[in-house]
This record gives C-alpha cells, sequence and structure tokens, in this order.
C-alpha cells in the first residue's frame, strides 16, 4: 500500500463493518463520505435491492463519489450536510426505515493535505476551513471581525485551550498592523503564546480545530442529527459515530446514555414496569471502540478516534 493510500485509509474499518451488521437489501447512511473509503466496503456488501446514501458537505468529497460510484444504481449522492438527513429521506419517503447511518466525523486526510482549505498549520494556505468553501464565512473573515471575547470563548469551549485569553488578545493586537489571512501567520501568533508542550503537538492544535469546529458549526450540526435520529432509523437500524474530539464523544455519549436509561421518576408512582422499559428508545454496542495497534502503525490518524455503536429498539 502507498504512502497516499495509506492517508486516506478509512478509520476502523474492520470495526465498521462488523458493528453495521449489513444486510444485502438493507439501506445505508454515509453522512460524511470523505474519500469513501467506508462507503465503497458498504456498497460491496449490498445486494441488488440494497441501497447507499452518501452525503457530504465538501463539494471535493460530493465531486470523488460521483467519480467513484455515482454510477451505480444503489447509489444516491447529496451535496449536503448530514445534519439536513432527516428532511433527504422525508423526501425520499424513506424515514424511520434506515438500518444503519455511518458518521466519520472531523476533517478528512484530504482536506489536511491540501493546503488550499486552510485546515492544516503544517501547510502554509490561505485561511478558510470551510468544509464547503461555497457557503459560510471564512475562518480569515470571522477574525477580521470578532471580538477578543468572541475568540476567547472560541478557543476555550471548542478547544479546551488554557491559553485562551493570551492568544486572542495577541490576535487583536497583529491585526492592527497586519490581516491574517493565512495559516502560517495565525500559527505563528498562537506560537508565540504557547509554551511548548510536552506531548509534543503543535501548540496550534487546539486553537485550529476550535476555529474549524466554530466556523462550520460541528457540534450544532451533530447535535441535530442526533435529535432526528428516530425519525431515521427503523427499529433494529444502528447508528455509528467516529469521533475525534472529546466534545463531540461527550455530545455523542450524553445522547445514547439519555436514549438508553429509564425515566427517573419520584417513587411511589403508579407506573408498570412495561411502560419504564418503553422509554428506553437505543441500546448501546458494548463500551466506546479505539483503534487497535495494528492499525495505529499504519494509520496514525486513528490515534484520537473514538467509535460508539448503538441500535434503535423502539
Amino acid at each position: 500500500m502507498s504512502e497516499v493510500e495509506l492517508s486516506h485509509a478509512p478509520v476502523m474499518h474492520s470495526e465498521i463493518m462488523l458493528h453495521l451488521k449489513i444486510q444485502p437489501a438493507g439501506i445505508y447512511v454515509d453522512g460524511t463520505y470523505g474519500r469513501g473509503g467506508h462507503a465503497k466496503s458498504i456498497l460491496g456488501r449490498l445486494g441488488k435491492k440494497g441501497r447507499l446514501i452518501v452525503m457530504d458537505k465538501d463539494p471535493a468529497a460530493v465531486k470523488a463519489a460521483r467519480e467513484s460510484i455515482g454510477e451505480d444504481s444503489r447509489v444516491t449522492i447529496y451535496h449536503d450536510d448530514y445534519a439536513n438527513l432527516s428532511q433527504t429521506l422525508a423526501a425520499l419517503d424513506l424515514g424511520q426505515q434506515v438500518d444503519g447511518v455511518l458518521l466519520d466525523l472531523g476533517v478528512s486526510s484530504p482536506q489536511l493535505e491540501d493546503a488550499a482549505r486552510g485546515f492544516s498549520f503544517q501547510k502554509n494556505g490561505p485561511l478558510d476551513m470551510r468544509m464547503n468553501p461555497m457557503q459560510g464565512e471564512s475562518a480569515a473573515d470571522w477574525l477580521r471581525r470578532a471580538t477578543e471575547k468572541d475568540i476567547s470563548a472560541v478557543l476555550w469551549e471548542f478547544g479546551e485551550e488554557r491559553h485562551a485569553r493570551r492568544i486572542a488578545r495577541k490576535i487583536i493586537e497583529a491585526r492592527k498592523t497586519q490581516n491574517i489571512e493565512d495559516t502560517a501567520t495565525l500559527s505563528g501568533l498562537i506560537s508565540d503564546c504557547v509554551p511548548p508542550l510536552k506531548n509534543k503537538k503543535h501548540p496550534a492544535t487546539r486553537s485550529f480545530q476550535a476555529i474549524r469546529i466554530h466556523i462550520n458549526q460541528e457540534l450544532s450540526q451533530l447535535g441535530t442529527l442526533l435529535d432526528s435520529i428516530f425519525d431515521i432509523l427503523k427499529i433494529g437500524g444502528r447508528l455509528l459515530v467516529i469521533s475525534f474530539h472529546s466534545l463531540e464523544d461527550r455530545l455523542v455519549k450524553r445522547f445514547l446514555r439519555q436514549h438508553s436509561t429509564r425515566a427517573k421518576l419520584p417513587r411511589g408512582l403508579p407506573v408498570r414496569d412495561e411502560e419504564l422499559r418503553s422509554t428506553i428508545r437505543l441500546s448501546v454496542i458494548g463500551k466506546a471502540i479505539k483503534a487497535g495497534a495494528e492499525e495505529l502503525s499504519i494509520n496514525p490518524r486513528a490515534r484520537s478516534a473514538v467509535l460508539r455503536v448503538a441500535e434503535r429498539v423502539a
């Protein structure tokens, strides 16, 4: 396998295929196509009556999907955010009929490797960071108008950056005399504020991640999808989410726990066990899953990945 192929390897591929429990005639959704590693494997396990719905907000990913699997009659491709999946399925008359939904969150390897996208501090490029470059406000535009308080709040809330206030102050001071329009400039400003990290992570790691999450509204989009999951999955359908950030994983974990636990009611209420059981809508499949040593040796991106699996039971 070439170095390029390794960098695009789908995370936890074996675990995903195992837990999706793919049925040949089932309906499956890959809400984050990326470069299609997972989607192609799902498609390979579907029969003639199976169906795969692919979504991605990145036009480059959608283009790759159309070129790779767009001719397959079992595949439907949408250039859209997975947060809109419920409405999309309703329009297809497929509400509550889906056997499996897969989300591989975060930024993909191709996005990181393309300096023009502005996601990485390792390669200089325009400070964009939008998953869909044709929509919304770029990171450069946001940093041009954001207040010191706003910047600090984003870095702290979405990046858990301890030096958020110092970095925000530095950005505000710097933009008085220079435009912060490329990744190298922003990375340099942040590095001046953050002491060397013991874990050898780049000082700009948390801040870049936080700004990206804010620009793309990633947590709110994930929350929207989770809130609509019962309009999407059939009974027995499964939700699989790969997270790369503790805030994403926390959101997923809290949602799964909320819907897999009986409602807490005051003692003495005349409620039967059967009625309490009806409040449990999801069965959580095992504990959080992480990549094994073999995968980590060839796919370093997997080291921070956490997979959670749940099945709809009501």
